[in-house]
């Protein structure tokens, strides 16, 4: 059909909330191809989602597998796919954890937002979460995220939510007191540009919330399951939090999410205090099994070590003007842009055979699959000076 006459046919149908570029009509590995026949690396992997890739055996053979026996269930029911990845997440996260399925980043947050009220009460008005941080879309995630261009048009909400300076301890010291129900942040913010938290800030929050009594709830959505390197980012941090939220890399492509309490907070929920239909769902935590086995026998996280390491040193020693910097941990990196748009670098990224995500105005997301290999990330390391100078050309032009 080709990608003009697919466009055509979405525009005619699809609302206007997205503006997808290309349409993808197949991968293999960290490879996609449009229905033009090109073939693009992709180092977005569906925005930190396709940890394994396009096409991995072991989710295919994980997905078929399951749902020749059974697809859904409901809550009515439970199933053994569901449980076994319970246990696999609490395991990961040490221990004494109790594990609530969604479909989405998006449900985790907002289950991990009822649950901080069902614990906290009135007496604990307000929670505290950061300028620029991200949470989802729906309507008490958009509550929580601090970017007022998104969240604002949807006002006004009825959670009393402040916001405080991303990185900033003193800030989050005054706004944090026995008046806070919790503290909702990410490791390092995705969607502001992939800034990791500043070296003891976590601990710093994780200090103030249980001075205070507030829970301390952190959103590693696009940073969980080996993105960084480790199994979670705050592993590294040596900061335990309350409650977590987790999706994207977790399905490997396939929509699942997680909100998981810790300790006492595994209790919060009574009978009928959330739910969901398709949460759980075991053709989805069938390939969410898969993904962690895999990243276990492939030692998928020395990888994200490795490889992550030699492509951030690489993209550090271009030495082009058009590039201020580079920032993140593992496969989940920045490229900080001077005097060139992110949007003309992602075109000409796209039109070179590589697929990156212009996060911020300033800043283009790196976040391939955990399988990436040294020579593909060479390859990108080699063509960013003609990418960044095609780029700058554009700018100037327009």
């Amino acid at each position: 059909m080709g990608n003009a006459a697919l466009r055509s046919r979405y525009d005619a149908v699809m609302m206007p909330t997205y503006a997808p570029s290309i349409p993808l009509v197949r991968g293999e590995g960290c490879r996609v191809w449009d229905d033009d026949g090109k073939v693009y690396l992709d180092l977005i992997a569906g925005i930190a989602v396709s940890a394994l890739g396009h096409n991995h055996p072991a989710i295919v053979e994980a997905v078929s597998a399951q749902v020749s026996r059974i697809a859904h269930s409901s809550n009515l029911f439970f199933n053994e796919p569901a449980v076994a990845l319970a246990e696999r997440i609490v395991g990961l996260l040490g221990g004494d954890a109790r594990v609530f399925f969604t479909n989405s980043g998006t449900e985790a947050n907002e289950a991990a937002f009822k649950l901080v009220r069902r614990h906290a009460g009135a007496d604990r008005p307000y929670v505290v979460a950061a300028e620029r941080g991200f949470h989802g879309r729906t309507m008490g995630a958009l509550a929580l995220t601090g970017k007022a261009s998104i969240r604002e048009p949807f006002g006004p909400f009825s959670a009393n939510v402040v916001f405080v300076p991303y990185g900033d301890v003193d800030a989050l010291k005054n706004a944090v007191n026995e008046g806070a129900a919790a503290v909702f942040l990410e490791p390092a913010l995705g969607e502001g540009g992939v800034i990791p938290a500043p070296t003891g800030y976590l601990k710093a929050a994780r200090e103030l919330c249980d001075a205070t009594g507030a829970m301390l709830v952190l959103d590693e959505i696009q940073s969980g399951f080996g993105r960084t390197g480790e199994w979670f980012m705050h592993q590294a941090e040596g900061v335990k939090p309350d409650v977590i939220t987790l999706a994207k890399g977790l399905g490997g492509g396939l929509p699942i999410g997680a909100c998981v309490g810790l300790g006492e907070y595994g209790s919060t929920f009574a009978r009928s205090d959330h739910g969901s239909t398709f949460g759980g769902n075991p053709v989805a935590c069938a390939a969410a099994l898969a993904v962690i086995d895999t990243i276990e026998s492939q030692n998928l996280l020395a990888n994200v070590a490795t490889v992550g390491g030699r492509l951030r040193d690489g993209l550090a020693d271009v030495g082009h003007p058009a590039l201020a910097g580079v920032r993140g941990r593992g496969l989940w990196l920045a490229l900080e842009l001077s005097g060139v748009t992110s949007a003309a670098v992602e075109r000409a990224s796209r039109d070179n055979g590589f697929l990156v995500n212009a996060v911020q105005p300033d800043a283009i997301r790196i976040a391939p699959p955990l399988i990436l290999g040294t020579a593909e990330a060479d390859r990108f390391v080699a063509a960013l000076p003609e990418i960044l100078d095609l780029s700058l050309q554009a700018s100037r032009e327009s």
